[in-house]
């Protein structure tokens, strides 16, 4: 049961959470409004479009900077409880340090529930209509996934190109291989390649046919060559940021669906799928680091809570950052990567706790 403490420490927390979101998005607006208006105006975008564009850019910002969010929510509020002395009179009263953080733990779990189910389904349907709105009007061109591009369109087939021309929907050195155990039965190089999307094939300049059938081997050239492969120019491109645009189910079929094409580097999507509950969970750690902090009057009142609060938020997210760009770049695991914020930040949580809670 929750008593009246309780829910007026809940009450303040939730409000001043949503005070802060509301008034963010105003300037985050104002901000990328300014920065984009003149590709808005040049490109005559319609103000609908616009308005439903900032509809979708509001969840991901959002859901961004989630961890500054919930620890200046926390320190600002429990920071003016403890100028006006209630938090005192709260603990003269006999109740214990733990009971106190019990409404900031509730409340933590609100919004580490509410933002669970955002990032896994909402923000990626926002992120999807907001990318597509700016692959229209903002961005320039699509790029090819990387240079020297390798897929396993069967468990027998595999390709390889050397690099991939969006815009003219051209491969250059182009080999084409199946293989049936330690033999390569066929082999396809070309100089070139490009894609017909009527017939559906693909049209092979200068290219060599090499055929192993045991003793014999036959090899045939060919000025031009239409064949079918198992695969497209979509999948030659990457959308940017495409990861972000995937709910979680989607997420977990596309990464198995390249897996099974024996594609690397997939990190960045690894580490998109288990960030999505590794922020939710922040807001707990974060919450009792908040409460701890500011439960206590100070000289200098909120302001240095204030700074503070800050500070730590502002090395959490550089430590989020550094961990994913470590896996991306490195041979960090994504599941560790991710969750080694949480996991530095709850030891502090249990030192602050120990330390404020006596």
């Amino acid at each position: 049961m929750l008593t009246r403490i309780d829910k007026y420490i809940l009450k303040n927390f939730l409000a001043t959470f949503v005070f802060l979101l509301l008034a963010f998005s105003a300037i985050a607006i104002v901000i990328d409004f300014t920065e984009k208006v003149n590709d808005f105006v040049s490109k005559h975008v319609p103000t609908i479009e616009i308005l439903n564009y900032f509809k979708n850019f509001l969840p991901y910002i959002l859901a961004l900077l989630f961890p500054i969010f919930i620890f200046v929510a926390v320190i600002f509020f429990t920071s003016r409880l403890a100028n006006r002395s209630e938090i005192i009179a709260m603990l003269s009263s006999g109740m214990s340090f733990k009971r106190f953080l019990r409404p900031y733990l509730i409340g933590a779990a609100i919004i580490s529930a509410v933002l669970f189910i955002a990032n896994h389904y909402i923000i990626p349907r926002s992120n999807k209509s907001r990318l597509q709105f700016e692959e229209k009007y903002l961005w320039s061109h699509s790029y090819s996934n990387d240079d020297n591009f390798h897929m396993r369109i069967s468990p027998t087939e595999y390709i390889y190109m050397q690099s991939y021309n969006p815009e003219s929907k051209t491969g250059y050195r182009f080999s084409y291989e199946k293989i049936e155990g330690t033999l390569i039965k066929q082999k396809i190089t070309a100089d070139r390649c490009t894609y017909d999307s009527v017939k559906k094939e693909w049209k092979l300049m200068d290219a060599t046919a090499r055929i192993n059938e045991g003793a014999l081997e036959v090899m045939q050239q060919y000025p031009f060559l239409y064949k079918s492969f198992k695969f497209s120019p979509s999948d030659l491109i990457e959308k940017r940021e495409a990861r972000q645009m995937m709910t979680t189910t989607k997420l977990n079929a596309y990464i198995k669906k390249e897996q099974e094409k024996g594609s690397e580097n997939l990190n960045e999507y690894f580490i998109e799928k288990h960030r999505r509950t590794a922020a939710p969970f922040s807001a707990f750690v974060l919450s009792i680091i908040g409460a701890c902090i500011a439960s206590r009057k100070i000289r200098g009142g909120s302001g240095v809570h204030l700074a503070v609060g800050l500070m730590i938020s502002a090395i959490y997210i550089f430590l989020m950052q550094f961990s994913t760009t470590f896996s991306v770049k490195g041979n960090l695991n994504p599941l560790l990567a991710v969750w080694i914020p949480n996991i530095l930040f709850t030891f502090l949580a249990i030192y602050i706790y120990r330390k404020y809670s006596k």
